[in-house]
């Protein structure tokens, strides 16, 4: 199937398609001698499905590299790929405890607005621009780095 039918049939556009090639994450067919399409395999709409899911569940292309590396490896074992997933479902996890807790923080300053008057009363402004303790940046610039 040439690009644009491998596109449609897995449900992504062109450019992603051309983007995972220069990745390394789907093999780029040979250019026919005769100077026509490229044709890919049926294969490389699975391979592509594969990829997005893997996305879809908060893998990183490097991650998935890895994973289409198991999946290749007739001695892989079951254990190895869910270990891959559990390593991703902790980071999931931290991420939560994070968003969490900026979300009660988020709360707090809210709760304290007065919600009306000069920018200069505004107490919201004022949480931002206060100095914060060592743990409060270390929490922040984890938080940021996710």
């Amino acid at each position: 199937m040439r690009i644009g039918e491998l596109a449609r049939t897995a449900n992504v556009g062109v450019e992603t398609v051309r983007f995972y090639e220069r990745r390394g994450l789907i093999a780029q067919p040979l250019r026919p001698a005769d100077g026509g399409f490229r044709t890919y395999p049926a294969e490389a709409a699975s391979r592509i499905r594969f990829i997005r899911q893997a996305q879809e569940l908060g893998f990183s292309l490097t991650e998935i590299e890895e994973l289409l590396s198991l999946r290749a490896n007739p001695n892989t074992d079951c254990a190895d790929v869910r270990r891959r997933a559990e390593q991703k479902r902790d980071d999931v996890d931290e991420k939560i405890t994070k968003l969490k807790r900026i979300r009660d923080t988020l709360t707090e300053v809210i709760k304290a607005c007065p919600g009306q008057g000069g920018i200069e009363i505004c107490s919201i402004m004022e949480s931002l621009a206060a100095p914060r303790s060592r743990d409060d940046r270390s929490n922040s610039a984890s938080t940021k780095n996710t």
